[in-house]
């Protein structure tokens, strides 16, 4: 059943789970996302972010994600991931997005501030949640030619000029209206190269200044033990991509290089989408506390 992202985290925050979101690019990853959440009867985020446009446009991908998430048995919301723009929000509340992320965290407070109050006026007149960011969350990726590279909390000199402040939450809270926050506290999107180090600590301090449900973005390679306690900290919903992608990856590597009369992709197809389901399945048992 289609849901709203607010309603979905309200029941997370009062009894300390956090919802997975999972970023829906391909047929197979949106079908595991959906099979997993009803086998484990766990409220689901389906995320299209715009990061991966590349792979499908949102356009395309929206009516697939909307058609599974209405004939699910479970809470389903459809959110869009790290919207840049005005015009990208308002297109996925458009398409029937029931949440969108406004993602001006590059940008000076103010500014920050003044952009998502706005997404969130036009939102909320159309029953849409919203989700901000406020921080610098650590980004590994692939170069060319120089295999996977990321920045971490080394390459700064004072982590709070990145991380995530508790008074600076409560008032981006205050002055925007956002239904829930992503904050900065040592997480990485994409895959961890190193040890993370994570201050587990802020994020209990943002959830007692800012008063809403919190989102962890770089979710993947992040321990249970870590992930239990930024759960029972305020972290209610985590975002998580990156292995779930890997999982089903490296399934189809395997049967590839398995013994086969023939190969034949639908085959294939069902190889990525179980084993993608499967990791699902285990993220969603860590996050849901099962």
């Amino acid at each position: 059943m289609l849901a709203n992202l607010k309603d979905v985290l309200a029941d997370a925050k009062a009894r300390k789970y956090a919802v997975g979101a999972f970023n829906g690019t391909t047929l197979e990853s949106v079908r595991a996302i959906i099979a997993a959440a009803e086998e484990l009867g766990c409220p689901v985020i389906l995320q299209h972010a715009q990061s991966h446009d590349n792979i499908i446009d949102m356009h395309e991908i929206a009516p697939l994600m909307l058609h599974y998430a209405k004939r699910a048995s479970v809470p389903v919301a459809v959110h869009l991931d790290h919207g840049s723009s005005y015009e990208r929000c308002v297109q996925a509340i458009r398409l029937g997005f029931t949440s969108v992320m406004y993602d001006a965290s590059g940008k000076d407070f103010d500014t920050n501030v003044a952009q998502t109050a706005e997404i969130v006026k036009i939102a909320h007149a159309s029953g849409v949640s919203v989700e901000a960011e406020l921080g610098h969350v650590f980004t590994s990726k692939v170069v060319v030619g120089e295999g996977t590279t990321a920045d971490s909390a080394d390459d700064y000199n004072n982590l709070d000029d990145i991380y995530t402040d508790p008074d600076m939450a409560r008032r981006f809270v205050d002055a925007t209206g956002v239904d829930c926050l992503a904050v900065a506290f040592g997480t990485v999107h994409g895959v961890y190269l190193t040890e993370p180090r994570l201050d587990l600590d802020r994020v209990s301090k943002i959830r007692d200044a800012a008063g809403i449900p919190l989102v962890m973005h770089g979710g993947s390679g992040v321990s249970d033990a870590d992930y239990r306690v930024a759960i029972q900290n305020g972290i209610c919903k985590i975002n998580y991509y990156t292995y779930m992608n890997k999982a089903g990856g490296e399934a189809v590597k395997q049967y590839l290089t398995a013994d086969h009369a023939a190969l034949f992709f639908d085959a294939i197809s069902l190889c990525a989408t179980s084993a993608m389901k499967a990791d699902v399945l285990r993220a969603m048992r860590v996050f849901a506390g099962k």
